[in-house]
């Protein structure tokens, strides 16, 4: 891949839907270089909502599947930053 892509994965009930994006992050995990996940947590309380950054790796169609996937999953948000090579 001649470019770098960023997913940005924002799953607001946190608790209720690791399952399923779990399941797809191991169905994926190949095209997965980097993940990165993000929450607000202090004593007492942990977001029931998060964020996780995923930098893809390998064939762009694939990538993209597993975008489309994320997104399809109610309560899941995909956003994606791309950034090319020259």
């Amino acid at each position: 891949m001649n470019k770098h892509i960023v997913y940005g994965v924002h799953v607001i009930d946190r608790m209720n839907k690791v399952p399923d994006v779990q399941q797809l992050f191991t169905e994926y995990g190949c095209n997965i270089k980097t993940r990165i996940g993000l929450h607000d947590v202090s004593e007492g309380f942990c977001a029931p909502g998060g964020v996780i950054l995923l930098e893809m790796f390998g064939d762009e169609n694939v990538c993209e599947e597993l975008r489309n996937k994320l997104a399809a999953l109610e309560g899941v948000e995909v956003q994606e930053m791309v950034f090319e090579h020259p």
